[in-house]
């Protein structure tokens, strides 16, 4: 289907006659040097006097319309491309504080701290995603956006995958990180406004309480999932092979808090004991319906303006080497 992209070019049109009333007209002044072949320019001046000025004139104004035609930018558009977009706009926190470096879970029979089990698991739940649009906040002491709401679903796995502990403090600011999402996610449809929150502890810095950004989360209709990282009470020998008291990996860990946040929202909390129970949360959540999101068809375009660029550049040439033919082949008077 032929096109135009930017038709408004047609304006330029009548350039050239505004531009020849509005400017004044060039007035003759005397030579200021004598130059040898002056009678030959003027026999040409003369010669040309009586003849017509229209088929030339029509060759300029052919010049100009291409080039307004150009300037329009004709092209070709193909078929409509399918679009795959389900319209969920994800926001996704991740503790970086200091107990995530904790080695209590186990990934492919290998002992592995808490942040890399979910870095791995959670790239690959990104990567599921296509057509979603995902936004990465990294949390510790404070709350940062690494990543905006995106498509580029590889670039969010890039900067998930550089995060290491103590990048946002050593502490946990739960309700920072809640609000942080809140202020991204308010301009979005209600309808796919998501926030996973994943942590091992309990909100002990920041200035924001937990429940006040949950409750400010539901007043906007969005959804938290808290996700609360950590083993249950093990032998650390069981892990690294050396005799140690029984302990509980997961003391610091707010259940209490990450379940009224995620029930004052309408969203679910889950416990993430090991690597299985991340994957059945990941396909839990993978189950949410999608909000559809309107989208304009998009079409393959093929330019078309080289084409009168072109041709007008050529005329352009042509009328050039007619103008030096004539001048080349006008009569020479004698010095």
């Amino acid at each position: 289907m032929f096109d135009l992209a930017w038709p408004a070019a047609i304006l330029l049109l009548p350039l050239p006659w505004v531009l020849r009333r509005i400017l004044p007209p060039a007035t003759n002044r005397t030579a200021a040097l004598q130059v040898a072949f002056l009678p030959r320019l003027q026999t040409l001046q003369e010669e040309g006097a009586g003849q017509p000025a229209a088929p030339t004139r029509w060759r300029y104004i052919l010049i100009w319309l291409l080039l307004v035609f150009a300037c329009m930018r004709p092209q070709w558009l193909g078929e409509p491309l399918p679009i795959n977009i389900s319209g969920r706009d994800m926001m996704i926190a991740v503790d970086l504080s200091g107990s995530m470096e904790y080695a209590d879970m186990q990934y492919e029979d290998e002992v592995v701290d808490r942040l890399t089990l979910v870095k791995t698991l959670l790239s690959q739940f990104i990567a599921q995603r296509q057509g979603d649009r995902i936004g990465l906040i990294l949390f510790g002491s404070n709350a940062y956006v690494q990543a905006p709401l995106t498509h580029d679903l590889n670039s969010v796995r890039v900067w998930l995958d550089e995060a290491f502990i103590g990048l946002a403090g050593r502490q946990t600011a739960i309700g920072n990180a809640i609000g942080l999402a809140v202020k991204r996610l308010t301009d979005e449809p209600a309808e796919s406004r998501v926030l996973i929150l994943i942590t091992d502890g309990a909100n002990n810095a920041g200035e924001i309480n937990p429940l006040q950004a949950a409750r400010l989360a539901a007043q906007e209709q969005i959804r938290i999932f808290t996700i609360g990282v950590g083993a249950e009470s093990i032998t650390q020998a069981e892990l690294s092979g050396t005799l140690a008291m029984d302990r509980d990996p997961s003391v610091e860990l707010d259940e209490g808090t990450l379940t009224d946040v995620a029930l004052a929202t309408g969203g679910e909390y889950f416990r993430a004991r090991d690597a299985d129970s991340f994957q059945q949360i990941y396909q839990r959540i993978d189950k949410l319906e999608p909000a559809l999101r309107d989208g304009r068809p998009r079409r393959q375009a093929q330019p078309l303006y080289p084409w009168p660029l072109g041709l007008a550049l050529l005329l352009s040439l042509l009328l050039t080497c007619l103008r030096l033919n004539v001048l080349h082949r006008a009569p020479r008077h004698a010095d």
